[in-house]
């Protein structure tokens, strides 16, 4: 077997793992919820709605949960993600927003595009990261935001095959200016209930353990 058809054998994999967790999520709940997402977007960021007023906004691996439904004052906001013709029969369709099926290694958007670009919970999850580093950087507008949200310190899955930690700031400073950074301990309820409890990462207990690394950069 080639190692273009491994990688592609798995992307499907990756795919079909997703699916049937996203399938097993709408079950549970009927609906989708997506409530929670704004205050990531803003307030844990410092910014607020009106940093967003006017601006082209993209979400990087959005998943079907409509992430950036609260957003009716920015003036383009798209979902990029590999599922997102499948995300539909979740109920994607109903969402005010675009969702485009692409990869993160290669955008089908103009340079400088995006105001903000966001990556919540989908940089460990890319096929190639170092393209995708390069993709966001060339899509995010000059003086446009990226801000990142991802778990760190865990070992490769099917569905998040990359494994980095906090020294994954030290690569994206390479293309971007870090404007603020925080790491949480990651508890029980995942990433977003962990953050909002946000329990600052003890550096000083040696036991590898999953972190969350938050970080807001600019494309100076």
């Amino acid at each position: 077997m080639t190692q273009s058809s491994t990688s592609a054998n798995s992307r499907v994999d990756k795919g079909e793992h997703e699916l049937r967790y996203w399938s097993t999520v709408k079950e549970k709940e009927a609906v989708l919820h997506n409530s929670w997402y704004e205050y990531f977007y803003t307030t844990h960021f410092g910014l607020t709605r009106d940093d967003y007023g006017g601006k082209k906004v993209l979400d990087i691996g959005c998943g079907p949960r409509g992430s950036l439904e609260w957003a009716d004052m920015a003036a383009i906001r798209i979902g990029l993600d590999p599922l997102a013709d499948s995300y539909r029969a979740l109920g994607a369709d109903r969402h005010k927003m675009t969702y485009v099926a692409a990869s993160s290694d290669a955008m089908p958007f103009p340079d400088g595009h995006f105001g903000i670009v966001c990556s919540f919970n989908s940089l460990d999850h890319v096929d190639d990261l170092e393209v995708t580093i390069q993709e966001i950087q060339r899509v995010t507008a000059e003086g446009g935001l990226f801000l990142l949200l991802t778990d760190v310190n865990h070992p490769p899955t099917v569905c998040e095959p990359v494994s980095f930690s906090w020294d994954i700031v030290d690569k994206l400073r390479q293309v971007f200016t870090l404007v603020r950074e925080g790491h949480y301990e990651k508890r029980a309820g995942g990433m977003y209930q962990s953050l909002k409890e946000g329990e600052l990462y003890d550096h000083g207990d040696p036991e590898q353990r999953y972190g969350i690394l938050s970080a807001m950069f600019e494309n100076t």
